[in-house]
């Protein structure tokens, strides 16, 4: 692997998160002018929102970054793992809203910095628990926020249709 290995990987996180790109609507994109009624919407009960998903994203891009970094677990900024109900009883506010927004940019700089900083040779490393090596790792990251922003586009659809 070479630096344009790294180079490219940055590339492809920042496209997925909130560069333009070919591919079209990336994931700050999706929330972008979502507000908290949209955010907060369900397709049906037992469903994820907008916002459970935005969480979720941020999640994975601290998931990631603690494989780059080598960090142990339980440092991520909520309690629990992969999916977070929101909004919590009684914080369906935009200001709630907005914070796990924050939350989700903030991990995502942190992320793109620790896959920056990489050595060329790090990206052939396994990831422990994992088959693929990290190089594989970050490209994932990158696909798992533009699946998660097309998930996005159609709830904001349905969440305009049925409104």
């Amino acid at each position: 692997m070479t630096s344009t290995a790294i180079a490219l990987l940055v590339a492809a996180l920042d496209e997925a998160f909130e560069r333009r790109s070919w591919h079209g609507t990336n994931l700050r994109g999706a929330l972008r002018r979502v507000n908290v009624a949209t955010a907060a919407w369900r397709p049906a009960p037992e469903r994820h929102n907008t916002w459970e998903l935005a969480v979720h994203c941020a999640y994975w891009k601290y998931a990631v970054w603690r494989r780059v970094t080598g960090e142990k677990r339980g440092s991520f900024a909520l309690g629990g793992s992969n999916w977070f109900a929101r909004p919590c009883p009684g914080e369906a506010t935009e200001a709630a809203w907005k914070a796990d927004r924050q939350l989700l940019v903030d991990q995502h700089r942190r992320l793109r910095e620790a896959v920056a900083a990489l050595a060329p040779r790090d990206l052939d490393r396994r990831v422990p628990g994992s088959p693929f090596p990290l190089g594989r790792v970050i490209q994932g990251a990158a696909a798992h926020d533009l699946y998660h922003a097309g998930q996005i586009q159609l709830l904001k659809r349905l969440a305009n249709a049925s409104g």
